[in-house]
């Protein structure tokens, strides 16, 4: 099937079933048609559904690599207890009953491979009175850290790492504690974590006013802020550690589908999907790379995928087993699917174009208004044939008097890491992080040489190992005077583009695309605190909807560590 070495391993890790002895007991062709089978057999549900027609389409698109879902999807279809969603959002209440209700909850979900967020700004903050027990609170920060230590003895399966998201208000009284707290390295592990910040919060930077901090419990306000001093504690801790990220949570309210159902709180681990409380995604990516064509983007057979790839997400959901009673009616209700891409980077190469170039920008807005585009018509086309999702009434769309939807969203742009992998392409919309290097997936060490310089090299006629040898210690091209100017300038690295290139073309999918867009701002060792409050301001500007900031070597840790790389 022509999988890469690379994507081989991965399968055998964590993917292709195995036996009662973890021997792998199925071949990754068998793998893909065991999920086309699955997903296709909700085809029976449906008046006039075709089980046997579905399942090739659905085997032929994922066979090619052209399109993939997320984990757990390729992990559990066809498993007795098959949980195929990837995101997920829990509420966590202000009692200890509720919080640790939550927190028995989340063990399900991350045994079953799944992400979950939670907003933690509902806690009562630190010292706050305990009136049933005449005690103190201890705050949001303490819980999070039995979440944490929760999350480490999960292994979801043996097959992937816990992931969870912490969000915070701006306006919470233990605002500060929150953003420090991964300032010590052991902190907060199993945690991406992230400010939800106010417009009215971004309105008093820019004043440099203050805003007001208030108690969760009482909805008392407890003190006043300046916003300056807690955007440079934000400033402070992603330059040295990555974290916090932040959202935009007013914005991201105001794109809520279903806002009589109740408000986001908090999104999936990497940002990339909000959701409400209790409410669930399954998620899927399009190689785009596999859809370039004579130097251009084959529209008409990335039509075709994008069709038959929202009827196997909305096929998911109904396939899915769902960890809670309360998940399956939120995500049947809403019947919320993700449809993003990957291999962004390699078909700009294909097509000749630097990532960022201004045309690169535009082919970004040009390419997901068509996917957005292309899906809600394949939407509507199912809410035509199954019924539109059953809070349609309840949605922005009935109150717009829009034709009905099936799906309350179409598209979210994920991270995509091992789904990259086994396609052979570039993750999700990201440039080149390097070129050559070796990174960690599970306990494994891959090598990875990108294979269209690689190809470039050769029918160039500059390969050699020399050359090869010089890309692995700097990551990149940059200094190596031997490779043309126009080469070099098509593989820039993520350290080699500026910030604000990397948050214009976050900024150009996040205009037609429904949920968010998951997006590292890679920022080279040298970057400056003033170079990240840049990109923040920037990327709220610009109408992002959240982002993140990871300056190369800050101290959380690095995937990949080059010699002659700043």
């Amino acid at each position: 099937m022509e999988l890469s070495a690379n994507a081989l391993a991965v399968l055998h890790a964590r993917y292709l079933l195995k036996d009662e002895r973890g021997r792998v007991i199925e071949s990754p062709r068998e793998m893909f048609g065991r999920i086309a089978r699955t997903i296709a057999a909700v085809e029976k549900r449906y008046p006039n559904g075709n089980a046997p027609c579905w399942e090739e389409r659905f085997f032929q698109l994922l066979s090619t690599r052209r399109f993939l879902p997320n984990s757990p999807t390729i992990m559990n279809a066809g498993k007795p207890a098959g949980q195929l969603a990837a995101c997920f959002v829990l509420p966590v209440d202000d009692s200890l009953t509720g919080i640790f209700e939550t927190l028995k909850n989340a063990a399900l979900i991350l045994q079953s491979g799944g992400g979950t967020g939670f907003s933690f700004s509902r806690l009562r903050p630190r010292r706050d009175i305990v009136r049933s027990t005449g005690g103190i609170a201890s705050g949001p920060v303490s819980f999070m850290k039995i979440y944490n230590s929760a999350t480490d003895v999960i292994k979801q399966g043996g097959a992937r790492r816990g992931a969870n998201m912490g969000i915070l208000r701006v306006d919470h009284p233990d605002i500060v504690e929150f953003i420090r707290i991964k300032r010590t390295a052991a902190e907060l592990a199993n945690f991406n974590i992230s400010v939800a910040v106010t417009d009215r919060f971004m309105a008093e930077l820019a004043a440099d006013g203050t805003y007001e901090l208030v108690n969760p419990r009482s909805g008392a306000v407890t003190g006043t802020a300046r916003a300056r001093e807690v955007f440079d504690e934000i400033v402070t801790s992603a330059w040295e550690t990555g974290d916090p990220g932040v959202i935009f949570i007013d914005r991201i309210n105001r794109a809520n589908p279903t806002p009589q159902l109740g408000s986001f709180e908090s999104t999936n681990p990497c940002g990339e999907q909000p959701l409400l409380p209790y409410e669930a995604c399954v998620l899927g990516s399009l190689n785009l790379a596999r859809y370039a064509r004579d130097g251009a983007l084959d529209y008409p057979a990335l039509g075709d995928a994008v069709r038959t790839a929202v009827r196997f997400l909305d096929n998911t959901i109904d396939a899915n087993s769902y960890p809670l009673p309360a998940i399956e009616a939120m995500h049947k209700g809403n019947r919320k699917i993700g449809l993003g891409v990957m291999g962004w980077a390699d078909l700009l190469v294909l097509l000749g174009l630097p990532y960022n170039h201004p045309a690169a920008f535009a082919l970004a807005r040009t390419a997901m208004k068509f996917i957005r585009d292309t899906a809600r018509q394949a939407s509507a086309a199912l809410a035509a044939e199954r019924g539109p999702f059953p809070n349609f009434a309840r949605s922005i769309y009935a109150a717009q008097e829009l034709p009905p939807l099936r799906n309350a969203t179409v598209t979210t742009i994920a991270p995509t890491g091992t789904l990259a992998l086994i396609a052979d392409c570039s993750s999700g919309i990201e440039p080149y992080f390097a070129l050559a290097y070796k990174r960690l997936v599970l306990d494994r060490e891959l090598t990875e040489v990108n294979r269209l310089f690689l190809r470039f090299a050769e029918e160039r006629g500059f390969a050699s190992p020399e050359l090869l040898r010089a890309i692995e210690r700097r990551g990149s091209l940059r200094g190596v005077r031997s490779i043309p100017t126009g080469v070099r300038r098509l593989f820039r690295t993520a350290l080699e583009i500026p910030l604000e290139d990397h948050i214009e073309m976050q900024a150009a999918f996040q205009e037609y695309t429904d949920n968010a867009v998951s997006k590292t701002i890679n920022l080279p060792h040298r970057a400056t605190r003033e170079d990240v409050a840049r990109a923040y301001r920037l990327a709220y500007a610009r109408g992002c909807k959240g982002v993140t900031v990871f300056r190369y070597g800050a101290k959380k840790g690095t995937l990949v560590k080059f010699a002659d790389v700043d």
